[in-house]
Order: structure tokens, then C-alpha cells, then sequence
């Protein structure tokens, strides 16, 4: 696979020295910059797919009329939490 080039990124002075120092032992700059992009374009992919859920349910519950309590959801998530913490110990 060829490899492509990103834009230059202008920056701070010292938001490039922090960046050196975060870097490992053995970790170039643009390592650095490359494994955070990766990150970052993961983030945003979850972040989409949790919106565009969020934005289904929403249609699904209007649709169907059937919507649930905060206090009805959240003993629901507090139950499956004790569950699984017993199921560990």
C-alpha cells in the first residue's frame, strides 16, 4: 500500500514541546501524530454511531408510543451491574 502525506500542522511552540515530551522512548513526532489521528477518527466513529442510536430510539419510541422512566432505567443498569459484579467475585 502507498503511503500519503498530510497537510503540515502549524502549531505553538510549546504545544510541539509538549508533544516531544510525551514521546516514548523509540516514538518519532509523527508516530505520535499518526497514532493520534488513528484515535481520534475511532472517537468520532463511535461517537456518529452513538448519536445516529440515540437518534433511532428516539424514532422507534415515538413511534411506538412506549417510553421508559429514568428510575425504571436506571434500576435496570444498577441490577445488571450487582449481576455481573457477583458473577466476577
Amino acid at each position: 500500500m502507498k503511503t500519503a502525506t498530510l497537510p503540515a500542522l502549524r502549531v505553538s511552540p510549546s504545544l510541539r514541546q509538549a508533544a516531544e515530551k510525551a514521546l516514548r522512548p523509540d516514538e518519532t513526532l509523527s508516530k505520535l501524530m499518526e497514532i493520534s489521528l488513528e484515535r481520534f477518527i475511532a472517537h468520532r466513529a463511535a461517537e456518529d454511531e452513538f448519536i445516529a442510536r440515540g437518534l433511532r430510539s428516539a424514532e422507534e419510541a415515538r413511534q411506538s408510543q412506549v417510553y421508559f422512566s429514568v428510575d425504571d432505567v436506571l434500576h435496570e443498569l444498577k441490577s445488571k451491574l450487582a449481576k455481573a459484579k457477583s458473577s466476577v467475585s
